[in-house]
């Protein structure tokens, strides 16, 4: 029997170490090409960090992952795309001048991992100079997914004042995006709360939140009858 994957949040991990997925391609596939800019919250525990690096996997098309999936024969894998792939759950943000290091150190260590040269000061004229370049370097769109994009305010509410300069660091980070849009094709943010759009989201083009959605419902997360016609045999 394959391994049960429990603890794996790596899609490569998952299935190069022959661990059983439960196919959630053809969800996957119905969400990336029906729009651009998505949001999902979930509680923790629920595979979103999977979901996240399994459309990480997709959009650079590594089809060797994939085999015996939904998606393996349904996307064109010659076609792919530069992703920057955001964990703030591995960041560290106790005070704003340590998330706002936390940024610049992950935008300066993908641009040198990319061969890319970063000239700006700032976090947010980092990130909006690593998308613009990426872009420009690889003639490609670039997709942006952020797991856990609330950690930072979350892991400060009992400290309010805290909590809302975090936010508005964030604030500014994310809105890059909209400044960017030209040169996005696909972004998705997931999260375990939904603070409100004017105060974290206000002004990315197009939003939409799925997270009630009905379509995308079982997108991360095992269903019932998931759990019974896949797990039945470790009972």
């Amino acid at each position: 029997m394959q391994k049960l994957p429990i603890g794996i949040q790596s899609f490569a991990n998952l299935r190069n170490d022959d661990c059983l997925y439960v196919d959630k391609t053809e969800v996957i596939h119905r969400l990336i090409t029906s729009g651009r800019v998505f949001f999902l919250s979930r509680p923790r525990r629920f595979g979103k960090s999977l979901l996240v690096s399994t459309m990480e996997a997709i959009f650079k098309g590594q089809k060797e992952l994939f085999k015996g999936l939904w998606i393996e024969n349904n996307w064109d894998w010659t076609k792919t795309n530069p992703v920057i792939r955001m964990d703030f759950g591995g960041m560290a943000f106790q005070t704003e001048d340590e998330l706002k290091s936390s940024l610049n150190t992950f935008l300066d260590l993908y641009a040198s991992n990319n061969q890319i040269s970063l000239i700006g000061d700032t976090y947010a004229g980092k990130f909006k100079e690593l998308i613009e370049k990426l872009h420009q370097s690889t003639n490609k769109q670039v997709v942006v997914l952020i797991d856990e994009y609330d950690k930072p305010i979350i892991d400060n509410l009992t400290d309010l004042d805290k909590a809302d300069k975090i936010r508005a660091i964030l604030h500014a980070f994310y809105q890059v995006m909209k400044a960017a849009d030209e040169h996005l094709r696909f972004v998705f943010l997931t999260g375990v709360s939904k603070f409100s759009k004017v105060s974290i989201f206000s002004g990315l083009n197009n939003l939409r939140d799925i997270t009630l959605d009905e379509q995308y419902a079982t997108i991360c997360g095992y269903t019932q009858a998931e759990l019974e016609s896949n797990f039945d045999a470790y009972n």
